[in-house]
């Protein structure tokens, strides 16, 4: 089998529909495949859906959340394909996309993963890979000193220049919305680390996957449409502290004390402006008593992790 795409969802039945939808068309092109979603509880009948409207998908249902890297595990587990896609159920796959990941997957047998390019809903461009975390990153992360810092490789951005070229590109890892992995790959490196709740988990693979000696590419001409975060929007603050609890334990796995030590004083400076930004915008009206301790209470949690 060429291909195994993974899919883990919770709550997003309408773009799951649609990311299905997209998956069996561009995979009526040839490809040995299958597909395997795993419905983290959803409360909103995406389990139902799939099992109605695309009985060909094999369908994984938990009785709780289990978070992405452990259901994520679930399904690469019982998956059989050469390769494996990890995609979120809120993408649209255009169509050739995935067999040009996995024909440049074949034709380099050096390289251990392969991204897609992003696009937004209207097309526009999105970023799609990224370096490893680094310091002047955490700091850009809370001072948004000026866009074009953002977007450039301080700020672990590779150039726009080099998705519009359409060549293959090396880079340290892609965005987890769509990561394909090489079935090798999984049986030398093992899989996602589960101690990831959410966020941060395909970094801490990406990692270990180059430690293990291979090349990570973006393939520009593969694109894929990402509406960004559908689900993790259903609890702001709650994902907030998920992501630093998530980036703190790829520090801690990965980088030497002395920059551990520098992350958490860019970040304690980061709440600190934060605070006072939520606490001027409460005094202005635009945010309520309720959201803004809700904000503050996320941030104090944020304070206490190490």
């Amino acid at each position: 089998m060429d291909l195994s795409v993974i899919i883990v969802s919770y709550n997003t039945r309408d773009l799951l529909r649609a990311c299905l939808t997209s998956v069996v068309s561009t995979l009526s092109s040839g490809l040995d495949h299958e597909v395997l979603v795993v419905d983290n509880a959803s409360a909103d009948g995406s389990a139902a859906m799939v099992r109605d409207a695309f009985p060909q998908v094999r369908l994984l249902i938990n009785k709780k959340n289990r978070g992405f890297a452990a259901a994520g595990n679930q399904a690469l587990g019982q998956s059989g394909g050469r390769h494996a896609i990890l995609l979120n159920p809120d993408t649209v796959v255009r169509r050739g996309a995935f067999v040009k990941m996995v024909k440049f997957l074949d034709e380099n047998p050096q390289v251990g993963v392969v991204g897609p390019k992003l696009v937004y809903p209207d097309g526009g461009f999105q970023h799609s890979a990224f370096t490893f975390p680094t310091l002047p990153m955490i700091f850009l992360d809370y001072f948004p000193l000026n866009h074009r810092l953002i977007n450039s490789r301080l700020n672990g951005r590779y150039s726009r220049v080099l998705y519009e070229e359409g060549e293959p590109f090396p880079i340290d890892h892609p965005l987890g919305a769509g990561l394909m992995v090489r079935r090798r790959v999984m049986e030398e490196v093992g899989l996602l680390d589960e101690g990831f709740f959410m966020y941060c988990e395909e970094i801490d693979w990406c990692i270990r996957i180059k430690k293990a000696g291979w090349q990570i590419y973006c393939q520009p001409q593969a694109e894929i449409t990402h509406y960004v975060g559908q689900s993790t929007t259903q609890f702001g603050d709650e994902m907030f502290v998920e992501l630093h609890k998530s980036r703190y334990r790829v520090y801690r796995k990965h980088y030497s004390w002395r920059f551990r030590r520098m992350a958490r004083w860019l970040v304690r400076l980061g709440l600190t402006y934060r605070s006072l930004q939520a606490r001027w915008a409460a005094r202005r009206g635009r945010l309520d008593q309720d959201a803004l301790q809700n904000r503050l209470g996320a941030y104090r949690q944020v304070r206490l992790l190490s």
